[in-house]
Formats: structure tokens, C-alpha cells, sequence
């Protein structure tokens, strides 16, 4: 029910008005009431035309099947771009922005009369419509489709005129990729099952098989297969990472293009089917169907798929703001919460990254589908707040992908690992859902996982070694290693990564890691050009690329260095200090986020993920105001209610979840923490329902598009004056009470920044020469080589790169990211020593004793040859003699 003002509330809304701080209209309007059916809110088009490619199909929370049409354009992703106006196939699998085209696997088509394959429906966007968790159209032909889900099958109800050739058309090689098998059967003449391999997102190579299993509550008349399809696009390439594949013609389809099923509905014009989808075989593709679907009774499945995403978006009850607001913000909620995805069926079996079968105990699910780049941003938090229980097996599920495979999700699409896109995001991924609260998992095993990607240079870390020694990833063409690329954007995706795995271990009581990975995370620094104030590419050697321009993408990942200079979320106040301090850092972000769109490589681009920290950043540096400003034009320039209305891929859920965010007045800036900084909320009040009856109410009564500045806060009845919340509201809930206005008050927390975390100041591994006795000579690599087998030598010591080596605690010794070797294992004296790359064998390993170096694996020393003080004299392995040729100082 609505409430009224209190008379204090209405007195202070009077002085507010009187002072030109509050619309009149809001403040004299009464409190309306909650939003008591969001998933009727919810608008499945936006997101459907510009770049968001979302789809407007129906689905459940976390479902693995989202039944929704496919359009001739095919968008990455999503399969519908809203200005296009027929339908190539409704689809039994989505993906929500991806930036890749992706699954859209087993469409079906309904026709009448002969059969085409090759068929699309005309159709109007005045006959279609849908909701959270359904989706109808009428099409030109006269025939009506209409589909909803449950979590792992779809139903739907087709009505077609009265005709004897009422076709089915089961597209098997309509995949958004290309498909390289296909099988049909038919069971009975009501039920058929098949398969489709395919995959290759965005050019990777792996695939994944889908079977499904449709029945129908009509026989058909005839049925045959039909060859007329072409068996889908080339793979796709549009986002980095995965290893580019040329567009050539798809592969010879093993298998038909499709299944063809015809009824006779001059006497009942409606069909029904109802269709399981699995992972693992046609037979649980079946017990999926009839466990979760056993009665025909299409309006009950809708109901249960609209109840089962109220329960869901019911946790976050707003109140005020327009119809549209609240319409983009359940949408935006709604699309935050479609992935990742059940990947287990009904009996608890899955395909694993092995690719064997696994199961995961009763009243559990396995999870897939993780756009790590993206999701750890945002999405991931969110997810975890609203549903700890489920996103408490969603950290599972990655951490049994670890033990199946050596490797967190970085891309990961079903049981395959694409390595799309750069960094470690599975580490920030699990540590955001520990710090906002799904905590059911096998932590220990967690931390294990997240310790050794940081610790070994391998495929979800490629170049790792290089942070240890020179402290960065040297410039693009520097390195021939495992598909690294972008150097500065990866680096600072580590820095991040490495503050995750530190906030992780610290919240287990693991100190010595918390420390350890919190000061490596600084090493940001290396890469941040005190001189030009702008995040660089550098040389091996340490000096910093020539040609450089701010507003270029060489060296960077899908932005420029104006878009990545900001993003340092875990320490910005040190970021400030480096730059001179807070007005200059002010300066820096006035003019990035001068603009949205990324206009000329200069202006952020808040349609893309490595922007979308930035307007938060000012709460850092003393202008919590300028944040509600430019947050609030952000949301109304770039959000609508409308099919345009996102700007940028959704990224699985990533930029809806910032909208959210930004719409509830908070964000989760810190990955790892539950450190929310704040902006103003944009309804007179939002409740999030948490976990043990715990609720985080948001009030504020002047809400309005142009009140976005805070005048005053209150928590708890008490007053709050600081641009942050803090962490333990994420579980213990609370009430924050805003006074709002149209005028910014520029004093409101401006001296209470939400926590940077510089790390204590002591270095990640100590790093620095090796001296030799011979006065002012070191073991160097020569000329700063990063080249396999580049002679270890003796020169002059000159502060280099080339001179800075390392010893991280695991027996070798290293510099410009390899290891000191002996050459081919060799254990002669006489053998050389070279650059290689760190790879555990015994060749590399080194052990002080005395004051000299010895190889373990051969018994010989680290040894100047005749005791030269020649430069360049290649260093060798030589029994240990403890002559001066031997004595080596380790920094």
C-alpha cells in the first residue's frame, strides 16, 4: 500500500523546494507502491537491435534452454536483430550478447504446404509478443507460435491453419556456426530425437555435442529428411582471443540439414510439442522433457516459468520512477540473470571438459557458460547477491572444471574452453561470489586453483612469467609465447586477478598469499608513464615504446589508453597519487568521461567493459557529485526501454547488471570485495531481499531523473557521510535514507573515499643483479633477448632489465620472463647456459651453496670460463671449485 509523508519528511520536502533542491512535482507526490509482477514488466526486445544482441525468446533463471526466434541477420550471440522481418527458426538455445555468434542450435520452423528447407516466416512486430519466460508471434502465413520453458525443455504450442501439410521443420545444421554432424530418429510417430555437433566460438576449436528429444501431442502424418539448408556460417572471429580461422565454405555436414515432420490439422489446428535438450544423450534429453514436463499443459508451464522469474526479480522490489525506467530495469535484471547456465540434467549427469561423464549430487546443478572478461565486472556480484544457492554451484561448477581440466573458466561455452578474450577472470569471478555471499563450495580448492594459475605461465595466463621479471608484459612483438597479445590490457587484467586472489585468500586466513598477491597486483605501476600520466606499452629492455598515441588500441585490448588508464579498481587513490593527486586525477577523468561512446579513442566507451568502472571513480578522489552526475547520464543516454536501447554487447548479463547496479545507487567497483561505492538511486525506493530473511532497503522520496545529487544519507537511522557502504551490508541488509536533489552538494562525502588497497609496500619477489666477485660484472642476458637460447653472459652491471633477475622460491632463476638453462640438460663441464622457457625440468633448477650457484641435476656450478672479464663471455656449467669464477652475490 502507498504511504504518506511523514510530517518532518513533509516539512523538509518544503524547505527543499524553497531552496530549488527538489522537483515539486516528486516531493509532493506520495510514496507509490512496490512492482508486484516484474516478469510482466520485463521487456525481452531490449537489447535486440544496436550491439546488445540479446534475444527475445522465453526462458527460466540459469535455464539451459531458451526457446526464442532466430532472424536473418543473426547478430553475434543473441540470433535476432529486431529491424529484420522474417524468421529463419525458433532455436532451443541463446546466449545473451556474447560478441561471437554462439549456439542457436535445433531450430524449428513451421510451414504449410511443400516442404523448403531454406524457408523464413515473414512476420510483423505488431503480432509478437512476450514476456519474462514467454514468447508469441503470428506470422504472415496465418500460423501462430508460441513458447515457453522450463529449465532444461521447451514447450510449444503452434496453431496452423486447416491443412493437411502442416510442417514441422526441425533445422539440425541452422546452428549460429557450423555444423559438422547431425543425427534424426524417429521414435514414433510422435516423438523424434537427434543430435548436432558444433562450437567454434569465435574461431576456437572446440565443439560440443546438444541432443534433444521432441514429442508431440499430434501424430504426424510424414516425416523425411531434407538436405536444402546450408549447414551455417563460417566460424566467427569478432572478439579476440581465440585464434583466427579463415572464412572458408562449411564443412561437408556429416548427417541431413533437417527433419521434416508434417501433421494434418483440418480437424484440430493446434500442435503441440514439448522438447528436452541434454548434453550427454538423447535418452536423458527425454528424462529431461518428461520429469521436468510430463502433462501437456502449455498455460501451466507458462505460469511456472512466469512465477519462477518473479521469485527471482521479486528480490529486487522497486518503487517510482516512469513506466520505462521501471520497464529497462527489470529488463536489465532480467538479462543479468540468464546465465551462466544449467549444464546437468534431471539425473545429475553432465559432460565434463574431459569430456567423460560426471555427476554432481542430488539437489545440486553443474553450471556452464562463463564470458570471464565480462561477467566479473558486475554480473557475478549481482548473481550472487540475489542467489547465493544457486551461484554457490555455479563456483562449483568451475571448480570442477578445474579438476577436469588444470584450468579455471576463462571463455568457457558448455564443456569447452575457448580462451576467448585476455587476464584471469576466473579468479575475480570466485572471489566476487564469496564476497557477496554464495559461500557453498569447495573453497580450499578454489584458492589451490586460483595460486597455481598465478604461479605458472600456462593458457589462461599467458606471459605470467613476465610479471615476475621484468615486473610487465613487454610490448606487442616482443614475445613469441601462447597467444599473448594486448600486453598493457593484460597486465592490468593480472594486477586485478592478483588483488581478487588476495582478497579471496585473506577472507580463508590465508595471510601469506593475501600479502603476496595483494603487492604483486601494484605492479600496475610498471606500465603507468609518470611523465605522459597515461597507461604505455614498454620494451623489453624498460624503456617505453616509441610512437606512442593515448588514443590508439595498439597494445590494448578492445579500448585505448584513454579507456584503460582509469582502470586500476583496487588501488585508486594510488593510481591519483601517481598522477600528482586527486585534481589531477579529476582532470584525467572530467575529460575521459567527457564522452560515452568512445569518440575518437579519447572519451570512454560506456558500452564496453573496460569503461564501465571509470564514473564510479570520482567517490576516490574527493567528487562523489560528479559520480551521480555523469552515472545518471550515462543511464539516460545510453539505456531506453526501446530494442536500441543498450549500447554494446550484453556480455551474458554484464552491462545489464551494471544498470542495475547503477539504478540501485551502488556498484561494486573493488572485484573481490564487497566494497560498494555510491552514486544516487533512481526510485523512491528499491528493497533487495537477502538470504536469511535479511532485507538492504534503498529510500528516497525526491528520486527523480534530474535529482541525482545526494544532500544528505542516512544508515541505520544514522547519518552516513561516506562514498561507500559497507561490506557487511551484503549480509546483514540495512536501510539507507537519501535526501535527494536537483543541485549538487559538493561537500557530501567528499573527504571519505571508499578503501583503496595499496598492498604493503614490500615487492611481490625481491628482484636485482647477480653479482659476480669480479669487481662490476653481473650475469646479464644478452642484449635483453627474449628469445629461446639467448646466451646467459658476463658484462659491466648496468641497472638493466637484462640484470634483474629473480628467484621466486622454486628453485630457478629468472629474468625478462624465462629461466637460466643449461643447454639441452647437459651435465659436461663445458656446457653452456642460455635463456629458456620456465619448464621444470632439472636444467633450470639452481641451489646456493656457498657462495656459489649449483645445478643440481648435473652437480656443476655456475662458472665465468678461465675467470674472464670479458664482456660477452657466455656463461657455462663447471665442477665446483669455489674459485673466484664460481662466487655469485644473488640480490
Amino acid at each position: 500500500m502507498a504511504s504518506s509523508p511523514t510530517p518532518a519528511l513533509a516539512a523538509l520536502a518544503t524547505l527543499l523546494i524553497s531552496l530549488g533542491q527538489l522537483p515539486s512535482a516528486q516531493a509532493a507526490a506520495a510514496q507509490p507502491t512496490l512492482v508486484a509482477d516484474p516478469a510482466s514488466v520485463v521487456n525481452t526486445f531490449i537489447g535486440t537491435s544496436n550491439a546488445a544482441d540479446d534475444f527475445p525468446g522465453a526462458d527460466t533463471p540459469f535455464g539451459m534452454v531458451q526457446w526464442s526466434p532466430d532472424t536473418p541477420s543473426r547478430p553475434d550471440g543473441g540470433g535476432y536483430e529486431y529491424n529484420d522481418t522474417s524468421i529463419t527458426g525458433f532455436s532451443l538455445t541463446h546466449i545473451a550478447g556474447p560478441g561471437c555468434g554462439a549456439m542457436g542450435d535445433v531450430p524449428f520452423l513451421p510451414t504449410t504446404g511443400a516442404v523448403n528447407g531454406s524457408a523464413t516466416a515473414p512476420f510483423s512486430h505488431a503480432n509478437e509478443q512476450a514476456d519474462a519466460g514467454y514468447y508469441k508471434v503470428k506470422l504472415n502465413s496465418g500460423i501462430t507460435t508460441e513458447l515457453t520453458t522450463t529449465t532444461r525443455s521447451g514447450m510449444g504450442r503452434f496453431t496452423f491453419p486447416a491443412t493437411k501439410q502442416a510442417n514441422l521443420l526441425i533445422k539440425l545444421a541452422g546452428s549460429q556456426t557450423s555444423v559438422s554432424n547431425t543425427t534424426v530418429t524417429v521414435v514414433s510417430n510422435t516423438e523424434v530425437v537427434g543430435s548436432v555437433t558444433t562450437g567454434h566460438f569465435c574461431g576456437a576449436s572446440p565443439t560440443y555435442t546438444v541432443y534433444f528429444a521432441a514429442k508431440f501431442d499430434h501424430p504426424f502424418t510424414t516425416s523425411g529428411g531434407f538436405s536444402a539448408l546450408n549447414s551455417g556460417p563460417a566460424p566467427d572471429t569478432a572478439r579476440p582471443g581465440a585464434p583466427a580461422q579463415p572464412r572458408t565454405a562449411s564443412p561437408q555436414l556429416a548427417g541431413p540439414s533437417g527433419e521434416y515432420l508434417t501433421f494434418d490439422t483440418t480437424a484440430d489446428q493446434v500442435v503441440q510439442a514439448k522438447v528436452g535438450v541434454s548434453y550427454v544423450s538423447t535418452a536423458n534429453a527425454q528424462g529431461n522433457r518428461d520429469t521436468e514436463n510430463p502433462q501437456w499443459d502449455f498455460d501451466s508451464v507458462h505460469q511456472a516459468a512466469h512465477a519462477a522469474w518473479n521469485s527471482m526479480l521479486g528480490r529486487i522490489a522497486i518503487a517510482g520512477g516512469t513506466v520505462a525506467q521501471q520497464q529497462t530495469f527489470y529488463s536489465a535484471l532480467y538479462h543479468s540473470l540468464l546465465h551462466p547456465n544449467v549444464f546437468s540434467d534431471v539425473n545429475g549427469q553432465y559432460i565434463g571438459f574431459d569430456n567423460k561423464v560426471h555427476s554432481v549430487a542430488a539437489g545440486h546443478a553443474q553450471y556452464a557458460n562463463f564470458s570471464g572478461w565480462d561477467i566479473y565486472r558486475s554480473q557475478a556480484q549481482l548473481s550472487a547477491l540475489l542467489a547465493p544457492d544457486k551461484v554457490s554451484d555455479i563456483a562449483q561448477s568451475m571448480v570442477n572444471d578445474y579438476s577436469q581440466s588444470g584450468m579455471l573458466p576463462k571463455w568457457s561455452l558448455n564443456n569447452g574452453e575457448t580462451y576467448v578474450m585476455v587476464g584471469d577472470p576466473g579468479t575475480a569471478i570466485l572471489a566476487d561470489y564469496y564476497a557477496f555471499g554464495a559461500r557453498d563450495f569447495d573453497t580450499a580448492t578454489a584458492l589451490t586453483a586460483m595460486v597455481h594459475e598465478a604461479s605458472v605461465q600456462n593458457n589462461i595466463r599467458p606471459g605470467q612469467n613476465y610479471m615476475t621479471t621484468p615486473g610487465y608484459l613487454p610490448a606487442n612483438g616482443q614475445w613469441n609465447c601462447c597467444n599473448f597479445y594486448g600486453p598493457v590490457s593484460t597486465q592490468l587484467e593480472y594486477d586485478t586477478a592478483d588483488f581478487a586472489l588476495s582478497a579471496f585468500a585473506g577472507a580463508l586466513g590465508d595471510t601469506a598469499n593475501q600479502t603476496r598477491f595483494a603487492n604483486r597486483a601494484q605492479e600496475w605501476a610498471n606500465v603507468f608513464n609518470t611523465s605522459s600520466k597515461f597507461m604505455q606499452p614498454r620494451q623489453a629492455d624498460g624503456s617505453w615504446t616509441g610512437g606512442f598515441s593515448a588514443t590508439s588500441g595498439s597494445n590494448f585490448v578492445e579500448g585505448t589508453s584513454w579507456q584503460y588508464t582509469g582502470m586500476v579498481p583496487f588501488n585508486i587513490h594510488g593510481l591519483a597519487t601517481a598522477f600528482g593527486g586527486n585534481a589531477a586525477y579529476v582532470s584525467y577523468l572530467n575529460s575521459v568521461l567527457s564522452g560515452f561512446d568512445g569518440a575518437g579513442g579519447s572519451k570512454s566507451d560506456l558500452g564496453n567493459e573496460p569503461s564501465i568502472e571509470l564514473p564510479w571513480e570520482y567517490d576516490y578522489v574527493g567528487q562523489p557529485y560528479r559520480a551521480q552526475q555523469v552515472i545518471r547520464q550515462v543511464q539516460d543516454q545510453i539505456w531506453t526501454d526501446k530494442p536500441n536501447g543498450l549500447a554494446g554487447n550484453d556480455d551474458l548479463g554484464t552491462m545489464s547488471a551494471w544498470y542495475v547496479w547503477s539504478a540501485l545507487g551502488m556498484f561494486p567497483e573493488t572485484p573481490g570485495t564487497a566494497d560498494l561505492a555510491l552514486g544516487s538511486p533512481m526510485f523512491t525506493q528499491a528493497v533487495v531481499t537477502l538470504p536469511g530473511g535479511h532485507t538492504l532497503t534503498v529510500n528516497a522520496p525526491q528520486a527523480a531523473d534530474n535529482a541525482p545529487y545526494v544532500q544528505s544519507l542516512s544508515l541505520n537511522g544514522s547519518t552516513w557521510n561516506n562514498a561507500f557502504l559497507p561490506p557487511s551490508i551484503v549480509n546483514t541488509g540495512g536501510t539507507l535514507d537519501y535526501v535527494l536533489g536537483t543541485t549538487a552538494n559538493t561537500s557530501w562525502a567528499a573527504s571519505s573515499p571508499p578503501p583503496s588497497y595499496p598492498g604493503t609496500g614490500a615487492p611481490y619477489v625481491k628482484t636485482g643483479p647477480i653479482t659476480s666477485a669480479l669487481a662490476g660484472k653481473c650475469v646479464d642476458d644478452n642484449h635483453s633477448g627474449l628469445g629461446n637460447n639467448t646466451a646467459i653472459q658476463l658484462y659491466d652491471c648496468n641497472g638493466t632489465n637484462a640484470q634483474r633477475w629473480a628467484a621466486p622460491g622454486d628453485g630457478t632463476l629468472q629474468v625478462m620472463g624465462k629461466c637460466m638453462d643449461v643447454v639441452n640438460s647437459g651435465t659436461a663441464n663445458g656446457v653452456k647456459v642460455q635463456l629458456y622457457d620456465c619448464n621444470g625440468t632439472g636444467a633450470q633448477q639452481w641451489q646456493v651453496r656457498g657462495a656459489g650457484l649449483v645445478n643440481p641435476q648435473s652437480g656443476r656450478c655456475l662458472d665465468d670460463p678461465n675467470s674472464t672479464t670479458t664482456n660477452g663471455t657466455q656463461l657455462q656449467i663447471y665442477d665446483c671449485n669455489n674459485s673466484v669464477a664460481q662466487s655469485w652475490t644473488l640480490p
